[in-house]
């Protein structure tokens, strides 16, 4: 069984930081891409950043420039360093990673973790 565990979200003001982690366990065979995403209340989903295995990365325009996404393939965890953080950036922030079970090696899924509240004070 995989699961997906976040970590750091949280209360700050504006213009502070903080970083999620998110820590994938259990079978894993091979792990493609990371990424977070955040939904924010009354609004959509919105991809926030991606990084696959090679340290590609995808960002946001919205967060451009202020997060950074991260990998430690050998923990299999993936980081999102917040940093000049604004009320806007107020939503529960999901990690996703696109990862074949050793179950099931030839195939790819999509898991997802239970989401982490991150909240910024004007």
């Amino acid at each position: 069984q995989v699961q997906l565990m976040e970590s750091g979200g949280g209360l700050v003001q504006a213009g502070g930081s903080l970083r999620l982690s998110c820590a994938a366990s259990g079978s894993i065979f091979r792990i493609n891409i990371m990424g977070w995403d955040r939904q924010a209340p009354g609004k959509q989903r919105e991809l926030v950043a991606t990084i696959d295995s090679t340290g590609s990365t995808n960002i946001a325009d919205s967060v451009k420039g202020r997060f950074t996404i991260s990998r430690d393939n050998a923990k299999n965890t993936v980081y999102l360093q917040m940093n000049s953080l604004i009320p806007d950036d107020t939503a529960v922030y999901y990690c996703n990673a696109k990862l074949s079970p050793v179950t099931v090696y030839s195939k790819v899924y999509d898991y997802w973790g239970q989401g982490t509240q991150v909240t910024v004070s004007s």
